[in-house]
Order: structure tokens, then C-alpha cells, then sequence
């Protein structure tokens, strides 16, 4: 059966805190942010800067407490104060993809959880 890409896990509005060229790459996420939506170290993630319009893959790696920092070339694509959707997505099958419910979390001005979101399938869809 074919397969099709779905939003896994979200972080929506999460504030850059750090952009650190020299680190060899991907983005430290504060671990409780990522436990929290269900991503795994060096799950595969993409990065969408609300502020400046720019877009990237990395990996996702544990950080500090309110950590959101980009590193290696990613550090390019954001500064401190940005603010980040971080995105990762699954493929399934049209019978999984019609159970499985996507992990997002509203982050607040100190990269914690402010809000949880239920997202609800539409079973007439």
C-alpha cells in the first residue's frame, strides 16, 4: 500500500536562544520540549523561521532547560530572539494515517510548554 507524509510532532513558536557556528550541526531542543511532542536524538526535523522566512532539515539533539539553538550551518538561518516552528513528519499508510494523531506544543516566552494541542481527525474525511 502506498504511503504518504504526515506531521508527526510540532513546536510551534519556540524562540531561538543561541546560534553557535562552530558546533558540528543540527538543533539542541530543551528535552522536556521534546519529550513532550515524542522526538527521539537525532530524529530528523525541519526548522521554519517565523521571523525571517527561512527554512531547514537538521536533526534534532537534547539541549539545556529553554534551549533552542542552531548549530554548524544552521546558525546561518536564525539569531537569538527568532522565533522557530520545528517540524518532524512520518510516513503512513492511509489506514494509520487515519489513527494516528500529530504530537504539537505551543511553546511560551521561555521555550516551556504553554499549551498542548489535541489535533482531531475528522472521521467523515
Amino acid at each position: 500500500m502506498a504511503q504518504r507524509c504526515f506531521l508527526s510532532a510540532k513546536i510551534h513558536g519556540a524562540t531561538i536562544t543561541c546560534a553557535n557556528l562552530e558546533y558540528r550541526g543540527s538543533i539542541s531542543i530543551d528535552t522536556v520540549l521534546m519529550k513532550t511532542v515524542g522526538l527521539l536524538p537525532y530524529e530528523q526535523v525541519d526548522v521554519y523561521n517565523l521571523d525571517n522566512g527561512e527554512r531547514l532539515t537538521t536533526y534534532a539533539i537534547p539541549g539545556a532547560k529553554g534551549e533552542i539553538c542552531l548549530n554548524g550551518a544552521a546558525a546561518h538561518k536564525g539569531a537569538p530572539g527568532q522565533r522557530v516552528i520545528i517540524a518532524s513528519y512520518v510516513w503512513l499508510d492511509e489506514q494509520e494515517a487515519r489513527t494516528r494523531k500529530p504530537r504539537v506544543v505551543i511553546a511560551d516566552n521561555n521555550n516551556g510548554v504553554d499549551q498542548i494541542l489535541e489535533c482531531e481527525l475528522d472521521p467523515d474525511f
